[in-house]
């Protein structure tokens, strides 16, 4: 059985809209597409 009490502690609310927007945009990881402009621009340097 759900312990409510118990999961109450645990919980951690979710970002708001503008929060989320900020956390999306300053992450620096790059995506895939950046990750394959930088191998074909290496196999492009190396001709």
């Amino acid at each position: 059985m759900i312990n409510f009490d118990e999961e109450i502690q645990k919980f951690q609310p979710s970002l708001e809209v503008e929060d989320a927007e900020d956390a999306i945009y300053n992450n620096d990881v790059p995506d895939i597409t950046d990750l394959i402009s930088q191998i074909l621009g290496g196999k492009n340097s190396d001709k």
